[in-house]
């Protein structure tokens, strides 16, 4: 059966998408709609190339506008929200309110919670709404749920994740290649461990999280730290299995200190202070003169890598688990690590509610998919996937 998408936002992670779903996704009829008629076109024209085929159209929305977009989710079986996380609320209560499944990009744990709320609405509606869907928390929590499925009894569960420059370059040896306003959201604020079999609140960057972690080879020794958002919903429904449950970032040695002294200088702060006179946000100053020196140039090669560190009982013997999933870029098709292990994370999960594969209701993503399916499916796009087991 064939079926109808509609992807809101004609940004990198949306195109990767579109792609995904004509080449694997049964996709009778792909609409992509963005604020910029010009940005829907070239992303619509960019995949119609690729793939050879006319099947991927354009709308132009003010995504602002429910009633627009209500009228954009309506004929879609079903649809992604690859715009700013901010949005994706009234985005949700369009989609159910028309019957239309919808998977978004997330970003923000506090409003992946209230859409969580809508789980009945969206049972009534027979509609699936699955957020945080991409790299993290989307992949990393099936990883997470993929390792406290495999033990008999499972303990610890550690997962260490980043998207690094295959190519870093001083001072910054890190290079963006997804929205400004994610990566501060994910450097700001809480997120929730399970440390000890009890939720616990930690600060990103907390000292006493901060490790390095070997990776050889062409990445050598990289450090972890804590970040906001990896476990948004999975202390919640892992949580209560296992002794120990957290989420790491991954950058290159040097990194976290950086960008803790500026959320430290109070340059995360979205409250306006006075200047010479004049208001502003020192956010939105941080991310003025930050991005353009960050930002992944044209042509950057990017790598994502995934790595699950677990520990329990597996057939009577105590074993330990380690399950690496790396991305790396496509020079072929012109799409980097990140958008492919986003896009087509959010991708695969559209294809998976347009075919009745996930249970009707409003979801966690480690709860709405299988994950050692999901490990398949990457397989299948040429991911980099590898079981190591051992029993001390």
């Amino acid at each position: 059966m064939s079926h109808r998408y509609l992807i809101l936002g004609a940004g990198r992670q949306g195109t990767a998408a579109a792609y995904d779903l004509v080449v694997r996704g049964d996709a009778q009829t792909i609409v992509i709609a963005d604020a910029s008629a010009e940005a829907a076109k070239a992303a619509a024209a960019r995949v119609n190339a690729l793939t050879g085929r006319d099947m991927v159209l354009t709308e132009r929305v003010d995504v602002t506008d429910v009633d627009a977009v209500t009228r954009l989710l309506e004929p879609a079986d079903a649809a992604l929200s690859a715009v700013p996380y901010w949005l994706n609320l009234p985005i949700t209560d369009a989609a159910i309110s028309v019957g239309t499944h919808l998977a978004d990009l997330g970003g923000l744990p506090e409003l992946v919670h209230d859409q969580l709320k809508r789980d009945q609405a969206a049972k009534n509606a027979a509609v699936c709404i699955v957020p945080d869907c991409g790299q993290v928390p989307g992949t990393g929590a099936n990883l997470m749920a993929y390792a406290v499925q495999w033990f008999d009894e499972p303990r610890d569960v550690v997962l260490y994740d980043g998207g690094i420059p295959l190519d870093p370059k001083p001072p910054w040896h890190y290079e963006l290649g997804f929205n400004m306003d994610g990566l501060t959201n994910e450097y700001d604020g809480e997120t929730t461990y399970i440390i000890d079999g009890k939720p616990v609140q930690v600060g990103c960057f907390a000292v006493e999280e901060y490790e390095l972690v070997e990776f050889g080879g062409q990445f050598g020794t990289l450090e972890a730290f804590s970040t906001n958002g990896g476990t948004t919903t999975a202390a919640q429904t892992l949580g209560p299995r296992v002794r120990t449950l957290k989420n790491k970032t991954l950058r290159y040695v040097g990194h976290s200190a950086q960008f803790k002294a500026f959320r430290d200088a109070g340059l995360f702060e979205q409250d306006a202070i006075t200047v010479d006179g004049a208001e502003v946000v020192p956010r939105r100053v941080f991310h003025t003169l930050i991005e353009p020196r960050i930002r992944a140039p044209k042509g950057a090669r990017d790598v994502v890598l995934n790595r699950i560190k677990a520990s329990g009982r597996k057939g009577g013997a105590e074993t330990a688990l380690e399950l690496d999933v790396f991305v790396y870029p496509d020079e072929d098709l012109g799409f980097t690590a990140m958008q492919k292990a986003t896009g087509w994370h959010a991708a695969i999960v559209c294809h998976l509610m347009a075919s009745g594969e996930i249970d009707h209701g409003a979801q966690p993503v480690e709860v709405a998919l299988d994950p050692a399916g999901l490990l398949d499916a990457f397989r299948d796009r040429g991911f980099h996937v590898e079981e190591r087991v051992t029993t001390p």
